[in-house]
């Protein structure tokens, strides 16, 4: 029977911005998946995690090293460690998936539909940071066939700002970007806003009364959800709820029981769970099926690479219960170039999952090899997010 041969670091330069992290799992007799585990700014601390998780595994039987993947909010390596262990989940999940020569999809459940929309997160390829900018962005992405839009206009906005009085002007010029996606796309498209955590109760409340006439979709991530903002999270979902915005959130949460937690005490309409983070596709399609008992859609956070992409697609098609599929709009044309034609096309606003083998990807090592690791910024989720 097949082992682990090697789990290997892979980083990919993508923007000055943005790295992609891939863990790239072989086998003694040959055969390879991919698992993404990007965070910006945590490359070097990924590459020590990967070994430290990884090496364990070699020798082992794909079967035997999934089952000593235990994702945890509580690990000492925090967000790191467990992008690392979801990352090994999608290669091993994979590889299993290869050795029964069937897709992804179908070792983890029976497929519920063939297809799920996918918004466009306009946010990183908005150089200019202006309403104009962003309207010019939105109005791509329609073109391209997207028909849902999400944007983070709210730059250098912090809680402490809000709290000192410091953040109005910031915070003004974020609701006027989005007032322009709107006009740009039109009455009938789906616009979300990711806050990125950067509000306090108050801000939070006074952004919704100031975008109620946009007529957002969602309203993602006003605060962090750790326990000391629950209350403020639920005020905020309740003036929400009355202008008929939807709360999104827990893209950073990890395990099915973190997940349990926010979905049991009501503080979300759409649980964001990220392959990358929460622990990998069989996680991800656990948490999907708590949401789909408790009534909270399921909408999978995609903000960065194919791999993440393809794989939150299959998990998706499979769930009870699936509304959107997050991408990262232009951010890079390396994106398209990574795995070329093997990407699902856009068709009607949807993107139709792989049937062949595995993943159905496969990134191009020459490529990767071209555009090595550079040092990027931390990303807002280890700044704000906690």
């Amino acid at each position: 029977m097949s082992t682990i041969a090697s789990v290997t670091a892979v980083p990919f330069n993508v923007s000055p911005k943005t790295n992609w992290f891939f863990i790239l799992v072989q086998l003694d007799d040959g055969s390879r998946a991919w698992g993404e585990a990007s965070l910006n700014g945590w490359e070097m601390a990924l590459h020590t995690a990967t070994q430290l998780h990884g090496q364990p595994l070699v020798g082992m039987t794909v079967e035997a090293a999934i089952a000593q993947l235990r994702p945890s909010a509580s690990l000492p390596g925090g967000l790191v460690s467990n992008a690392v262990l979801s990352a090994l989940a999608q290669a091993l999940w994979t590889i299993r998936a290869e050795q029964d020569a069937v897709p992804l999809h179908a070792v983890l459940a029976p497929l519920q539909r063939k297809a799920i929309s996918v918004y466009a997160n306009i946010n990183r390829a908005t150089v200019e940071r202006t309403p104009a900018g962003f309207a010019a962005t939105a109005r791509r992405a329609a073109a391209a066939g997207f028909s849902g839009f999400k944007a983070a206009p709210f730059d250098g906005v912090t809680p402490d700002a809000c709290a000192a009085g410091e953040a109005d002007q910031l915070i003004q010029h974020g609701v006027d970007c989005l007032y322009a996606i709107r006009e740009a796309v039109g009455p009938q498209a789906r616009l979300m806003v990711d806050c990125h955590w950067r509000f306090d109760e108050k801000s939070a409340l006074d952004v919704l009364d100031q975008l109620q006439a946009v007529g957002l979709h969602w309203f993602e991530c006003p605060l962090a959800e750790t326990y000391d903002n629950w209350d403020s999270l639920r005020t905020i979902k309740a003036r929400a709820n009355e202008q008929n915005v939807l709360i999104a959130a827990a893209e950073t949460q990890v395990g099915v029981a973190s997940f349990e937690m926010q979905i049991r005490e009501k503080l979300l309409d759409v649980v964001m769970p990220d392959i990358k983070y929460c622990g990998g596709p069989a996680h991800m399609l656990a948490i999907a099926e708590m949401a789909a008992a408790h009534d909270v859609l399921f909408a999978p956070h995609n903000p960065t690479g194919p791999v993440c992409t393809v794989a939150s697609l299959h998990v998706a098609c499979v769930a009870s219960k699936a509304h959107m599929l997050e991408l990262q709009f232009e951010e890079s044309p390396l994106y398209d170039a990574l795995v070329g034609q093997q990407h699902p096309t856009l068709e009607k606003g949807k993107y139709h999952v792989p049937n062949r083998t595995g993943l159905g990807v496969e990134p191009d090592m020459q490529l990767i090899s071209a555009h090595p690791f550079k040092p990027v910024p931390f990303g807002i989720e280890t700044l704000l997010a906690v």
